[in-house]
């Protein structure tokens, strides 16, 4: 399947350019720098995994985009705290990275169904 046909990496690809363009003017370089790396490796990953040829590679690759994910909403819920994103975007960003992390949780396990067949 090709990745740009998955739901999840659509999603995740829109959450990262939505990070992107919410920190655009952002001065604090470094906080930028690492929440937008973090929302940018989990399409990614995706994508990358998605067109490895082995289930184990896939499912790497995939657990890597699941944990970057992770990484992500606890830069969300710091930049609630330190006032950089709005806490009603911050809480929609996290609802997203909630969804978008079981949805990589089905995939895996459905990439685990493949390999058994």
């Amino acid at each position: 399947m090709d990745f740009e046909q998955l739901d999840v990496w659509k999603r995740s690809a829109r959450l990262s350019a939505s990070l992107y363009r919410h920190f655009a003017d952002s001065r604090d370089f470094g906080f930028k720098d690492q929440i937008t790396r973090s929302g940018l490796s989990v399409p990614s990953n995706i994508a990358e995994g998605m067109t490895r040829p082995s289930v184990k590679d896939r499912t790497k690759f995939l657990y890597i985009a699941k944990g970057s994910c992770a990484e992500l909403r606890t830069q969300i819920y710091i930049g609630v705290e330190i006032g950089y994103i709005e806490r009603e975007k911050g809480h929609d960003w996290v609802k997203e990275t909630k969804e978008i992390a079981a949805m990589l949780t089905g995939l895996i396990r459905k990439q685990g169904d493949f390999g058994t067949r």
